[in-house]
């Protein structure tokens, strides 16, 4: 398995190949995602979110979208936005590999945890966050605006 980074420091896609087969393994976990997906991500990247997958051979198995941010809270940290593995894929390794790569972004960059949100239905994603170590600190409270 390799992690292959889609985006470099500065937020510039470096393999925008890789980023157009990452689509489908995304929308698995985003199906919301627009049908501009490569516009969408790069106004995300812009706001700061990098982007790796894990692949074997031409095959993306997993999509991870991260981001160095300090705040009071939780002080120097990479949140990941989204972790999702490909659905045929799961259980074999790809989102502990996707996690360890992370964790050493993290520490390179001196952070001080590695955080995330994870939506409550999502049983099986919190089961995986358990084993790889996560503690729940938090909620996340949400309203939409009219």
């Amino acid at each position: 398995m390799n992690i292959i980074p889609i985006t470099d420091a500065s937020g510039k896609i470096v393999e925008p190949v890789w980023l157009k087969r990452a689509e489908n393994v995304h929308r698995q976990l985003r199906a919301a995602l627009p049908v501009d997906y490569e516009g969408k991500m790069k106004r995300v990247f812009a706001g700061g979110a990098r982007m790796c997958v894990a692949a074997e051979g031409d095959a993306v198995r997993g999509v991870a979208v991260y981001r160095i941010n300090e705040n009071t809270f939780e002080g120097l940290h990479l949140y990941v936005d989204d972790l999702v593995t490909d659905e045929r894929e799961r259980s074999r390794g790809v989102g502990r590999a996707l996690m360890e790569h992370l964790q050493s972004l993290a520490r390179a960059a001196r952070c001080e945890a590695t955080t995330l949100d994870s939506g409550t239905q999502r049983a099986q994603a919190h089961k995986f966050y358990f084993r790889e170590g996560m503690v729940v600190t938090s909620f996340h409270f949400r309203k939409p605006l009219e």
